[in-house]
């Protein structure tokens, strides 16, 4: 059993062009996604749910791209 994490990167205008680019190619294809954040491979299966989050206040705005998944026992 892995431990909760909560973790944010930040990346390059290439870096999240590709990653974006092979996350549509696997929402496309309905293969799961893989990627690296902060050195651990996520795999994203193909059954995650898809969302857009958009936050405001005063001095900031933040928008959001979540897949969310449920973790499958074994």
């Amino acid at each position: 059993m892995s431990a909760d994490r909560d973790v944010e990167k930040s990346y390059s205008t290439p870096e999240i062009v590709d990653k974006l680019r092979r996350l549509a190619d696997s929402l496309e294809s309905g293969e799961r996604f893989e990627i690296q954040v902060a050195g651990e491979r996520i795999y994203v299966p193909a059954r995650a749910e898809f969302s857009i989050e958009h936050e405001r206040d005063d001095e900031m705005e933040e928008l959001e791209f979540q897949l969310k998944w449920s973790v499958e026992k074994t």
